[in-house]
């Protein structure tokens, strides 16, 4: 799993999933991304990103662009 502990991964499953961020962390948990590849690509911390898949905290406005896009790479790459 990519460096996702059963704990992360367990807490991400069980977060609210209408948040972007859980839903982001679905995706990448289930497509085995890297947590380190997302906050590179997204020019955060590793922290924020374990914290926006677990649903403890959200992204801020100026990163929402970047979620959406990579979820709706994902969809369409189903």
């Amino acid at each position: 799993m990519n460096g996702y502990s059963i704990r992360i991964a367990e807490a991400i499953r069980n977060a609210d999933g209408n948040l972007p961020g859980v839903q982001l962390g679905r995706k990448c948990l289930d497509r085995d991304i890297p947590v380190a590849e997302v906050a590179r690509i997204l020019k955060v911390t590793r922290q924020t990103v374990y914290s926006w898949f677990c649903g403890k905290s959200q992204p801020q406005p100026h990163h929402l662009h970047g979620v959406s896009v990579f979820l709706q790479a994902f969809d369409n790459n189903n």
